[in-house]
């Protein structure tokens, strides 16, 4: 994404959006918010180079419109029946709808069919706003309405089902990244049922690591599987530091992205709620799965380098980079255990 004066005011109203959602004190200035949010996300989207963006713009504007008519209604019938009152507190059935709208928004299953569409018609950093910046407004306004009750708790489940399942055959690496996207919602709405610490813990860890990936991703300008055994055969430290950051969102355990899915494990345990957190993990090991296929064969096999592939020289910085974050993603777990243990 270039950094011209039009986008960075879109940005920073983007930002704007979210924040004026997220400290709002009523239902219609929490609707202001994601309307100001949605119209400046649209034009960051939008690139005359790529003719495929403004089909996912204009898709992301017609659900993210849709979603935001229903959340209008459930506020105005709330409204109506409470007798004039705006405040955040909804009771049932007019939660359950928000519920649904907020979902709706940040794609989470079973509303999900319109996001990995929406994100291979996208360039990586706008794939990164819509999987990270873009779930805080409608989480934290999920956490005014969530209850560990069935439609919850079932909504986790599908996230978690759908997400591992649909990134089984996929081939593009930002269907496999909004795949995992969901996956991941699944374990966060888990996370915001247990607490919003445990949200805002995972959902750092789940962005540091996502941007890990997609740093890479978008320097080498790879979309599809195949990119990834014949643009770094002659890198195969690239291809390390790239399948470690993979293994890691993927949540193996001796990475760091174990660890925000262990404290919520942890959790669950201690309420009890031991069904869902055993389909959540078999789901994970599933999600690892097509991680560890694309890891192995690209790394284990020979994959003969067409004449034509375009060479990259690996910047110095960028190496400091990845060796940093890389580090990070290795160590995290074993350095925060040992810390833990030192206290």
């Amino acid at each position: 994404m270039s950094f011209n004066p039009p986008k960075m005011m879109f940005l920073i109203c983007l930002i704007s959006g979210t924040l004026i959602s997220v400290s709002s004190n009523s239902w219609m200035g929490v609707w202001m918010g994601l309307e100001i949010n949605l119209l400046s996300f649209i034009p960051l989207m939008i690139d005359q180079k790529n003719i495929l963006t403004t089909e996912s713009s204009l898709k992301y504007f017609l659900i993210q419109a849709f979603a935001s008519t229903i959340l209008l209604f459930s506020v105005i019938s709330s409204y109506i029946i409470s007798e004039m009152n705006f405040q955040l507190t909804i009771e049932f059935p007019n939660s359950t709808l928000i519920s649904s709208a907020l979902l709706l928004k940040m794609g989470a299953a079973p509303f999900h069919f319109w996001f990995p569409g929406t994100m291979e018609g996208l360039n990586w950093w706008n794939c990164l706003i819509l999987m990270t910046w873009q779930k805080i407004a409608p989480m934290i306004l999920l956490s005014y309405t969530i209850q560990m009750n069935t439609f919850f708790i079932s909504i986790m489940i599908l996230c978690t089902v759908i997400g591992s399942l649909g990134g089984l055959n996929q081939t593009s690496l930002r269907k496999l990244m909004a795949y995992s996207s969901i996956n991941h919602l699944g374990w966060m709405i888990t996370a915001l049922m247990m607490g919003e610490n445990l949200w805002i813990f995972y959902f750092l860890m789940y962005t540091f690591l996502s941007a890990s990936i997609i740093l890479l991703f978008n320097y080498f300008n790879i979309y599809h599987m195949n990119q990834n055994y014949i643009l770094m055969s002659k890198t195969p430290l690239i291809k390390f530091f790239l399948f470690s950051s993979l293994l890691s969102l993927g949540g193996l355990p001796p990475f760091l992205g174990f660890l925000p899915k262990w404290i919520i494990i942890q959790a669950m345990s201690d309420s009890m709620n031991f069904l869902p957190i055993i389909i959540m993990v078999t789901m994970t090991l599933i999600t690892l799965l097509f991680y560890l296929r694309v890891t192995f064969s690209a790394l284990l096999l020979a994959h003969i380098e067409t004449s034509w592939n375009k060479t990259f020289k690996l910047e110095y910085k960028l190496f400091l980079k990845l060796i940093l974050l890389t580090a990070t993603s290795l160590l995290g777990l074993t350095l925060t255990t040992l810390f833990y243990l030192t206290l």
